[in-house]
């Protein structure tokens, strides 16, 4: 195990209205000059990473930051140092980046990069951004197959892109027409759909439906050493540090941690509270974390001020 020392980055992911991300170049002089990255720069003694990230780019941009909400934390080894990287979205400041350093600037588009090299720590953060803030769990199981079709239709129409089929009610046959079904609806309107269940039911079914991946329960994922293989995109559901870990451990590209609050399907059970959502995600993680449990649109904001990627919704995204 290295002893070598880590260094503490804050790095700004600004997204404008039209949600364009900022890229920087390197200068020359610095070690991987010309790749591009997000801006920051390293914590000073005694900085937060939130007072490390406004001073950089006011330094770097020209710019005040003014709403700015943690995300991910992604720890990389570079030859020349360890790298532990602390991402913020910020969607709101004052001024207009210019180069301070004698970088270039570029807006980007999630999948539509025109700018290259990367560096390569920014790789799995390009990945983490191309998730929404939301995304809902199917209720065909309390709402009856055809009224949740029909719901599911409204909330496509108006642009819903990630759903996670759970109906653990229905046999494998069914559940494998539903998926078929749901897909052949999603697909043209830009949803992805990823099934839920264990590996060994479901791996042949993503593969014959062309579902775009597979959310694992907890106890599943708690089976697993490596991230299996097959699959464009892998979510977990979490509820605690120790299965955020194993998330993380398996190569996950989202993790649910809930329940944030009271619900039906939990009757009995402590919710985590928002306290405990932002205590949780506040260890620093490298995949986005949404929240989960008696939640909807209007819990978003709250959800990202405590570091959370956004929200799951399931009787919420139907109603």
């Amino acid at each position: 195990m290295s002893d070598r020392k880590i260094v503490e980055v804050a790095a700004g992911i600004l997204i404008d209205r039209d949600g364009r991300f900022l890229l920087g170049s390197r200068p020359a002089g610095k070690a991987y000059a010309g790749y591009w990255e997000f801006p920051g720069g390293k914590l000073e003694a005694g900085e937060t990473a939130h007072q490390a990230l406004v001073r950089e780019l006011i330094e770097e941009l020209g710019v005040t930051v003014t709403a700015a909400t943690p995300w991910v934390v992604q720890t990389f080894t570079y030859p020349h140092a360890t790298v532990r990287l602390h991402f913020f979205r910020i969607t709101a400041w004052q001024g207009e980046p210019h180069p301070h350093e004698g970088q270039r600037f570029a807006w980007q588009r999630v999948g539509a990069l025109d700018v290259s090299p990367i560096l390569p720590a920014n790789g799995p953060i390009l990945r983490g951004l191309a998730l929404p803030d939301t995304l809902a769990i199917s209720a065909a199981g309390t709402l009856g197959v055809e009224p949740w079709l029909a719901r599911l239709d409204t909330a496509l129409a108006d642009g819903l892109s990630l759903l996670i089929l759970r109906e653990p009610q229905l046999d494998p046959e069914r559940y494998g027409a539903l998926a078929t079904e749901v897909i052949a609806r999603a697909r043209p309107r830009g949803c992805r759909v990823l099934l839920h269940g264990a590996l060994a039911d479901k791996a042949q079914l993503v593969a014959a439906t062309r579902a775009d991946g597979l959310h694992l329960p907890a106890r599943e994922a708690a089976g697993l050493s490596t991230r299996p293989h097959g699959f464009d995109w892998l979510g977990v559901s979490t509820h605690n540090q120790a299965e955020l870990a194993q998330a993380q451990r398996i190569g996950a590209d989202y993790a649910l941690l809930g329940h944030v609050a009271p619900t039906a399907s939990h009757p009995g059970e402590t919710p985590l509270g928002w306290d405990g959502f932002a205590t949780t995600v506040a260890q620093g993680w490298p995949l986005p974390i949404y929240a989960l449990g008696g939640l909807s649109g209007r819990d978003l904001s709250q959800a990202q001020a405590c570091g959370g990627h956004g929200v799951a919704m399931l009787s919420a995204a139907w109603s």
